[in-house]
């Protein structure tokens, strides 16, 4: 869930690959991941995970519409560890995002729902490894202002937020297998036992596009 995949040792591609480059995209899913464990120079450590999902507009270098097979934008994913740190990743692409650096203040008070239905540039990259080929977020930026006085694309997919704490389950059943269990492998998934309820809001629409968050 985390990567758009090609395999090269096999002729069925899995997924459509996003192309590199620079794409306009709106934030339609955020998704709590718990705790899970990372690997740092040798040293395991737990840490608080979220992903951001987008949905990406506009044609590739041949022409071709972002689209899948089923007519839908094409979309990419990031996951983030939950902190503000000054070299964490989250904290870097949201000030990229939004054009500004945060306030201790705004930091305090910043709510990371804000950034659903919020239009961005996503800058893609490809990495490839002995068998695949990987489409990456590599950064993420504001869209330039020609884009938006342009005027910016309707969205097509539902917002969707995902929290463990309180989880949708109708959403967390369109995951993936791999996304799935990822989530369910966290302490506080497995903390939660066989409780489950379908109150976690799934969408806001009254975004402002000039000040993103």
């Amino acid at each position: 869930m985390d990567d758009f995949i090609v395999r090269r040792n096999n002729t069925e591609r899995k997924f459509k690959l996003v192309p590199a480059g620079s794409h306009l995209a709106r934030c339609y899913r955020l998704v709590d991941l718990g705790t899970q464990k990372t690997d740092y120079m040798g040293t395991p450590k737990m840490q608080r995970k979220i992903m951001i999902g987008w949905e990406l507009f506009g044609e590739d270098d041949e022409g071709n519409p972002l689209l899948t097979e089923d007519g839908k934008p094409m979309a990419i994913f990031k996951n983030y560890t939950m902190s503000w740190a000054d070299g964490a990743t989250l904290r870097k692409d949201l000030q990229s995002w939004r054009n500004k650096a945060f306030s201790a203040k705004e930091m305090d008070e910043f709510d990371l729902k804000t950034v659903i239905g919020v239009y961005c540039m996503i800058n893609v990259v490809h990495k490839a490894t002995e068998n695949n080929v990987y489409a990456n977020v590599g950064g993420v930026g504001p869209v330039p202002t020609l884009i938006k006085q342009a005027g910016l694309p309707e969205p097509v997919n539902e917002n969707q937020i995902f929290m463990i704490s309180n989880p949708n389950m109708k959403i967390f059943e369109t995951f993936g297998e791999g996304l799935r269990h990822k989530i369910e492998s966290s302490p506080e998934w497995q903390m939660r036992g066989s409780r489950k309820t379908t109150q976690a809001p799934s969408g806001f629409d009254d975004m402002n596009d000039d000040v993103p968050f």
